[in-house]
Protein backbone atom coordinates (compact mmCIF):
# COMPACT_ATOMS: atom_id res chain seq x y z
CA UNK A 1 0.00 0.00 0.00
CA UNK A 2 1.30 3.54 -1.08
CA UNK A 3 1.77 5.88 1.77
CA UNK A 4 -0.12 8.91 2.03
CA UNK A 5 1.91 11.51 0.09
CA UNK A 6 2.20 8.93 -2.95
CA UNK A 7 -1.79 8.54 -2.96
CA UNK A 8 -3.76 10.18 -5.34
CA UNK A 9 -6.69 10.53 -2.76
CA UNK A 10 -4.09 11.17 0.62
CA UNK A 11 -7.06 12.28 2.48
CA UNK A 12 -9.18 9.53 2.07
CA UNK A 13 -8.66 6.31 3.47
CA UNK A 14 -7.15 4.50 0.31
CA UNK A 15 -7.41 5.39 -3.08
CA UNK A 16 -10.47 4.11 -4.31
CA UNK A 17 -8.61 1.51 -6.86
CA UNK A 18 -7.09 -0.70 -4.19
CA UNK A 19 -10.23 -0.16 -1.60
CA UNK A 20 -10.07 -3.71 -0.14
CA UNK A 21 -13.91 -3.46 0.19
CA UNK A 22 -15.11 -3.59 -3.44
CA UNK A 23 -15.66 -6.17 -5.53
CA UNK A 24 -16.60 -7.16 -8.77
CA UNK A 25 -19.08 -9.34 -8.08
CA UNK A 26 -22.73 -8.79 -7.03
CA UNK A 27 -23.51 -11.07 -4.12
CA UNK A 28 -26.44 -13.20 -4.56
CA UNK A 29 -29.28 -13.99 -2.42
CA UNK A 30 -30.14 -12.52 1.22
CA UNK A 31 -27.92 -14.66 3.13
CA UNK A 32 -24.71 -13.55 0.83
CA UNK A 33 -25.71 -10.04 1.26
CA UNK A 34 -26.02 -9.77 4.42
CA UNK A 35 -22.58 -11.21 4.81
CA UNK A 36 -21.06 -9.06 2.24
CA UNK A 37 -22.43 -5.85 4.61
CA UNK A 38 -21.10 -7.05 7.75
CA UNK A 39 -17.96 -7.97 5.95
CA UNK A 40 -17.73 -4.24 4.46
CA UNK A 41 -18.56 -2.82 7.58
CA UNK A 42 -16.06 -4.97 9.64
CA UNK A 43 -13.26 -3.67 7.30
CA UNK A 44 -14.36 -0.40 6.95
CA UNK A 45 -13.95 -0.26 10.78
CA UNK A 46 -10.46 -2.20 10.51
CA UNK A 47 -9.46 0.65 7.56
CA UNK A 48 -10.20 2.98 9.61
CA UNK A 49 -7.77 2.07 12.60
CA UNK A 50 -4.87 1.27 10.40
CA UNK A 51 -1.85 3.17 10.60
CA UNK A 52 -2.09 4.62 13.63
CA UNK A 53 0.02 4.32 17.31
CA UNK A 54 -1.32 3.23 20.65
CA UNK A 55 -1.61 7.35 21.41
CA UNK A 56 -3.61 7.72 18.74
CA UNK A 57 -5.79 5.10 18.76
CA UNK A 58 -6.87 5.43 22.91
CA UNK A 59 -7.17 9.66 22.07
CA UNK A 60 -10.71 10.25 24.05
CA UNK A 61 -13.14 11.97 21.61
CA UNK A 62 -14.05 15.10 23.80
CA UNK A 63 -14.08 15.27 27.61
CA UNK A 64 -16.22 13.31 29.74
CA UNK A 65 -16.15 11.14 27.36
CA UNK A 66 -14.28 7.80 27.38
CA UNK A 67 -14.75 7.25 23.38
CA UNK A 68 -11.64 6.19 21.48
CA UNK A 69 -11.11 4.09 18.48
CA UNK A 70 -9.48 1.47 20.65
CA UNK A 71 -12.05 1.67 22.99
CA UNK A 72 -14.45 0.99 19.69
CA UNK A 73 -12.34 -2.04 18.98
CA UNK A 74 -12.81 -3.56 22.32
CA UNK A 75 -16.55 -2.81 22.32
CA UNK A 76 -16.70 -4.50 19.19
CA UNK A 77 -14.73 -7.55 19.79
CA UNK A 78 -17.44 -7.83 22.80
CA UNK A 79 -20.34 -7.61 20.75
CA UNK A 80 -19.19 -10.05 18.32
CA UNK A 81 -18.25 -12.49 21.00
CA UNK A 82 -21.57 -11.90 22.43
CA UNK A 83 -24.10 -12.20 19.66
CA UNK A 84 -22.13 -15.20 18.10
CA UNK A 85 -20.31 -16.84 20.45
CA UNK A 86 -22.86 -16.82 22.87
CA UNK A 87 -26.14 -16.31 21.82
CA UNK A 88 -25.74 -18.16 18.24
CA UNK A 89 -22.65 -20.90 19.82
CA UNK A 90 -24.27 -21.04 22.27
CA UNK A 91 -21.16 -21.36 24.00
CA UNK A 92 -21.41 -20.11 28.25
CA UNK A 93 -18.04 -18.04 27.99
CA UNK A 94 -17.83 -13.96 30.01
CA UNK A 95 -17.02 -11.11 27.36
CA UNK A 96 -13.60 -9.85 27.17
CA UNK A 97 -13.75 -6.32 28.49
CA UNK A 98 -17.20 -5.76 29.96
CA UNK A 99 -17.43 -6.79 33.87
CA UNK A 100 -21.10 -6.16 35.87
CA UNK A 101 -19.03 -3.84 37.92
CA UNK A 102 -17.71 -1.89 34.91
CA UNK A 103 -20.15 -1.92 31.79
CA UNK A 104 -17.87 0.19 30.27
CA UNK A 105 -14.77 -1.91 30.59
CA UNK A 106 -14.34 -1.89 26.98
CA UNK A 107 -14.18 1.63 26.77
CA UNK A 108 -12.42 2.79 30.26
CA UNK A 109 -9.81 0.58 29.80
CA UNK A 110 -8.69 1.33 26.21
CA UNK A 111 -5.30 2.73 27.34
CA UNK A 112 -2.94 4.22 25.17
CA UNK A 113 -0.05 0.98 25.70
CA UNK A 114 1.09 -1.04 22.51
CA UNK A 115 0.48 -4.18 24.52
CA UNK A 116 -2.98 -3.04 24.97
CA UNK A 117 -3.67 -2.33 21.18
CA UNK A 118 -2.12 -5.51 19.81
CA UNK A 119 -4.07 -7.49 22.71
CA UNK A 120 -7.57 -5.62 21.28
CA UNK A 121 -6.67 -6.47 17.98
CA UNK A 122 -5.95 -10.40 18.23
CA UNK A 123 -8.95 -10.40 20.50
CA UNK A 124 -11.40 -8.57 17.93
CA UNK A 125 -9.72 -11.08 15.29
CA UNK A 126 -10.54 -13.81 17.05
CA UNK A 127 -13.99 -12.71 17.40
CA UNK A 128 -14.64 -12.10 13.82
CA UNK A 129 -12.89 -15.28 13.10
CA UNK A 130 -15.00 -17.46 15.26
CA UNK A 131 -18.24 -15.91 14.43
CA UNK A 132 -17.53 -16.39 10.84
CA UNK A 133 -17.57 -19.81 11.79
CA UNK A 134 -20.34 -19.68 13.93
CA UNK A 135 -22.35 -18.44 10.86
CA UNK A 136 -21.02 -20.71 8.98
CA UNK A 137 -22.49 -23.44 10.47
CA UNK A 138 -26.17 -22.15 10.52
CA UNK A 139 -27.47 -22.55 7.00
CA UNK A 140 -31.44 -21.22 7.78
CA UNK A 141 -31.45 -17.45 8.27
CA UNK A 142 -34.75 -18.07 10.08
CA UNK A 143 -32.90 -20.20 12.74
CA UNK A 144 -33.62 -18.67 16.34
CA UNK A 145 -31.44 -18.95 19.19
CA UNK A 146 -32.25 -18.34 23.16
CA UNK A 147 -31.63 -14.80 24.37
CA UNK A 148 -31.17 -14.33 28.36
CA UNK A 149 -34.65 -12.80 28.98
CA UNK A 150 -36.40 -16.00 27.02
CA UNK A 151 -37.50 -14.94 23.98
CA UNK A 152 -35.41 -16.26 20.61
CA UNK A 153 -33.83 -14.15 18.24
CA UNK A 154 -33.39 -14.97 14.21
CA UNK A 155 -30.02 -15.71 12.74
CA UNK A 156 -31.33 -12.91 10.20
CA UNK A 157 -31.86 -10.30 12.89
CA UNK A 158 -28.34 -10.85 14.05
CA UNK A 159 -26.86 -10.59 10.91
CA UNK A 160 -28.81 -6.92 10.74
CA UNK A 161 -28.13 -5.81 13.76
CA UNK A 162 -24.17 -6.79 13.16
CA UNK A 163 -24.20 -4.21 9.98
CA UNK A 164 -25.88 -1.31 12.52
CA UNK A 165 -24.09 -2.04 15.07
CA UNK A 166 -20.53 -1.49 13.31
CA UNK A 167 -22.08 1.35 10.67
CA UNK A 168 -22.95 3.32 13.64
CA UNK A 169 -19.81 2.95 15.10
CA UNK A 170 -17.71 3.42 11.74
CA UNK A 171 -19.42 6.82 12.38
CA UNK A 172 -17.77 7.49 15.56
CA UNK A 173 -14.61 6.07 13.67
CA UNK A 174 -15.01 8.56 11.26
CA UNK A 175 -14.90 11.66 13.58
CA UNK A 176 -12.58 9.85 15.91
CA UNK A 177 -10.05 9.54 13.07
CA UNK A 178 -10.70 13.06 11.40
CA UNK A 179 -9.42 14.11 15.00
CA UNK A 180 -6.37 12.48 15.23
CA UNK A 181 -4.86 12.71 11.39
CA UNK A 182 -7.46 14.52 9.16
CA UNK A 183 -8.50 11.72 7.49
CA UNK A 184 -12.58 11.44 6.14
CA UNK A 185 -14.32 8.40 5.29
CA UNK A 186 -15.13 7.52 1.38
Amino acid sequence: MRTMSERRFPDLWVDPENDPRESDRQPEGERETLLNYLRTQRLTFQLKCDGLDAEQLARRSVPPSSLSLLGLMRHLADVEHSWFRQTIGGIDQPRHYRTPEDRDADFNGAVADPDCVTEARATLQSAITDGDAIIAGVEDLDATFPLRNGERIALREVLVHMVEEYARHNGHADLLRERVDGRTGQ
